[in-house]
């Protein structure tokens, strides 16, 4: 049977014309997706898809596309656009602030927040959700992890998060995902560009136990929050309301534990999942 692609709509959203743009360059290069996708190193199916906005371009992608088609930045503007359209329409604005702020500190009460996580802790984060098909999961991790990529820029992000020992306990997935995202994190406890407290169960309950909070610094010192339930959120922007978020989170940073003390609990927690990795003798 011949094949016959699908026909693009590329106007209907920036996600759409990422993939029409794909398909342009590549029959204006007279390559057949096989070729393409052994050129990028990628898939068949993975580029069908992305071609008719089935699935989020990954992160690495649009270099890719650049660099095969010498197109400089066109697909990597073109995925600037896209990625953000992979997020709720709520959340669009705090992502906007997000991607430009200069400070971002976090509380996770429940579970490591995105900017934290590896992509296997985010994928059986995601995979709780029992509405989503693993085309959407895979989706989500992605758009997930293009939120990180400021991190491994020339100039990223102060971030500053605090985690409940509940976080570092509960596991996610396999018990090497576990290891593996403690693994992460634990680079991350000091750094010049980042630092990590845990609030441990020794410290009680506490204002802050049933969410997670964002604080966002911008540029020009304006600071905004984001409270974070389990089906939605709530961005602040009213400095009052702001400044009793912050207040919150202050006295939250007070009585958790040092950078160091949360490194060597986060060392302990890990042999625990190191050892339910090792196999029987």
């Amino acid at each position: 049977m011949t094949f016959k692609p699908q026909q693009l709509t590329p106007y209907h959203s920036a996600r759409h014309y990422f993939g029409a743009e794909q398909r342009r360059h590549r029959e204006a290069a007279r390559l057949s997706l096989v070729q393409l996708a052994d050129i990028l190193s990628s898939s068949k199916s993975t580029l069908a898809r992305i071609a008719t906005a089935e699935l989020m371009p990954p992160p690495d992608l649009p270099a890719r596309l650049d660099v095969a088609f010498g197109t400089d930045k066109h697909f990597h503007g073109l995925y600037q656009l896209a990625k953000r359209e992979a997020h709720p329409d709520q959340y669009r604005r705090y992502m906007d602030f997000e991607g430009h702020a200069e400070v971002i500190e976090q509380y996770g009460a429940q579970a490591i927040p995105g900017l934290l996580q590896t992509r296997a802790y985010a994928r059986a984060f995601l995979g709780c959700q029992e509405d989503l098909s693993e085309a959407r999961i895979e989706e989500r991790v992605n758009a997930r992890m293009s939120r990180q990529e400021r991190q491994r820029s020339d100039a990223p992000p102060y971030r500053w998060a605090i985690l409940d020992e509940a976080v570092l306990r509960r596991p996610m997935g396999s018990g090497e995902c576990m290891y593996e995202q403690l693994a992460s994190l634990l680079k991350q406890v000091n750094t010049p560009d980042s630092k990590v407290q845990v609030m441990p169960f020794s410290a009680g309950s506490h204002s802050l136990l049933g969410g997670a909070l964002t604080l966002l610094t911008l540029a020009d010192g304006t600071v905004v929050a984001y409270e974070e339930g389990i089906e939605a959120g709530h961005l602040y922007e009213d400095q009052n309301a702001v400044k009793r978020w912050r207040r919150q989170y202050e006295l939250l940073r007070a009585n958790a534990l040092s950078p160091t003390e949360s490194a060597e609990l986060i060392r302990k927690v890990m042999e625990d999942y190191k050892s339910c990795d090792t196999p029987p003798s």
